[in-house]
């Protein structure tokens, strides 16, 4: 299981709002190109969204569904990711003083991502899911000029 932690100068609400808006998926999470549709009741249990992952012509067609959901605390999902496979990712937001902890495990449960799953793409997943985080954070704090 991949684990990466970031802390974020917004408070948990603000946080979660960006991650309930399923539109800015494809925004922060690495290795998916844009979004295709959302579902109207997205981040409930049970929805999902729809986003592509490559470049065209070879854009896969995928969704993330949500498993569990606890507004501004928690987020589980589970993406899919051709030809990777699945994984189930689960956000846990967590006060840090006057902003956020945001904490992400990523688990790959099915298809090759799982079976080949081993300390060298843990250590890729691991440097994705940083970059997620540091595109996450600046959809949160939306700087006025970039970070360094």
């Amino acid at each position: 299981m991949a684990v990466n932690t970031t802390r974020i100068n917004a408070s948990r609400a603000r946080t979660f709002a960006v991650l309930s808006d399923g539109w800015l998926y494809s925004n922060w999470v690495v290795g998916t190109s844009h979004m295709r549709a959302v579902e109207a009741d997205w981040p409930a249990e049970g929805s999902r969204l729809f986003h592509a992952s490559g470049v065209w012509p070879i854009a896969m067609r995928d969704d993330t569904i949500v498993e569990e959901m606890e507004p501004d605390r928690r987020l589980v999902l589970l993406a899919r990711g051709r030809p990777f496979g699945e994984a189930r990712i689960v956000i846990e937001l967590e006060d840090d003083g006057d902003g956020t902890r945001v904490t992400m495990h990523e688990t790959p449960v099915k298809g090759p991502g799982q079976w080949l799953h081993n300390p060298l793409s843990e250590a890729l997943l691991v440097r994705r899911n940083t970059e997620t985080l540091d595109r996450l954070t600046a959809l949160v704090e939306r700087h006025t000029t970039p970070a360094e």
